[in-house]
């Protein structure tokens, strides 16, 4: 009986093993598929690698364009529109023109034709000797000049090398040689040996221009008249009342701001100026009285110790440009050509 048991229940066994055996195989085949996605997995993401390491690329490179952008439309978008400067009228020019005109006057009280003469024929050929160069080397050079030839008919009748030598210092001296002589003949031979008081006369003279007959017609004769020479053009533009660089042209448009009276005053003060604190290269800002009034102010020195030291002549401490200088002028006298 317990034998009969015990063999039944090894075929019991035996018949259930099996089973078993395939309850494994059928659990394998999961885990081989789930290693076979992973693999998959794997090389979707090697082949997708590159292709993501462009997109990140192209996103840096976005990225990198984006602040350009923002960076120069955020200002506009932040800040509130600059209000236009509207240009100056008329009216406020000529009242700024006029204020300058007034601090001038008030600074150089004692403006006056920087060169030396006796009468209208010295101021004449003074102004005309004056052409690139100094008023100083000619009120050095015409002493002489006029102690031999004083008169129109004197100096028409002279040897061209012996004036030229006594005019040497001034520079061109052969060319203004020509000049003096050629008006001082027109002068003898058309106007009785004087000097004509009309600009439609003057022009017509060798070597005087429009500048040189209103220097000469504001001095000699009191007719007024604004004398536009390097100085005069320079400040002018500076200060906004003319853009013009032809100098009738800019005659015409400072005449337009001046009553006719204060032309030939006005043209001093302006002169004087340029001369001595408002130069060419480097004005002297910092000690300019006209400072608040100049829409170029800071073009030179505006510190006020530096720019005391460009100030020349009479304003700087140093001899004028005149050795007669008028009596109330508040600086000291020229030397002699010999002595300077």
């Amino acid at each position: 009986m317990s034998t009969k048991k015990t063999t039944k229940t090894t075929a019991k066994t035996a018949a259930t093993t099996p089973p078993a055996k395939s309850a494994a195989k059928k659990t394998a085949p999961p885990a081989k598929k789930t290693a076979a996605p992973a693999k998959k997995a794997a090389a979707t993401k090697k082949a997708t690698a590159p292709a993501k390491k462009a997109a990140a690329t192209k996103k840096a490179t976005a990225a990198k364009k984006a602040p350009a952008a923002k960076k120069a439309t955020a200002p506009a978008a932040n800040k509130a529109p600059a209000a236009k400067k509207l240009p100056e009228s008329h009216a406020a020019l000529v009242r700024r023109a006029r204020r300058i005109n007034r601090e001038l006057a008030d600074v150089y009280s004692y403006a006056h034709p920087e060169l030396d003469f006796e009468n209208p024929f010295e101021l004449l050929v003074a102004t005309v000797l004056s052409a690139q160069t100094t008023d100083l080397r000619v009120n050095q050079t015409t002493p002489r000049l006029f102690a031999k030839y004083p008169t129109p008919e004197d100096l028409a009748a002279a040897v061209p090398e012996e004036v030229e030598e006594l005019i040497r210092p001034t520079g061109f001296f052969r060319a203004k040689t020509k000049s003096i002589m050629g008006l001082a003949k027109a002068l003898r031979d058309d106007f009785g040996g004087e000097v004509p008081g009309r600009i439609d006369d003057l022009v017509k003279l060798p070597g005087v221009g429009r500048k040189t007959a209103f220097v000469v017609l504001g001095n000699a004769f009191g007719v007024p008249g604004i004398t536009v020479d390097t100085h005069f053009g320079r400040l002018v533009r500076r200060w906004k009342w003319t853009e013009e660089t032809d100098p009738v042209k800019v005659e015409t448009a400072v005449a337009a701001l001046f009553p006719k009276s204060e032309w030939t005053m006005l043209s001093h003060r302006v002169i004087f100026h340029g001369r001595r604190i408002c130069h060419s290269r480097k004005p002297a800002c910092g000690a300019c009285p006209i400072a608040p009034l100049c829409p170029s102010y800071g073009e030179g020195e505006t510190d006020p110790e530096k720019a005391k030291k460009l100030l020349k002549y009479e304003m700087g401490g140093f001899p004028g440009q005149r050795l007669k200088p008028p009596p109330d002028y508040p600086g000291k006298p020229a030397p002699p050509l010999a002595a300077g």
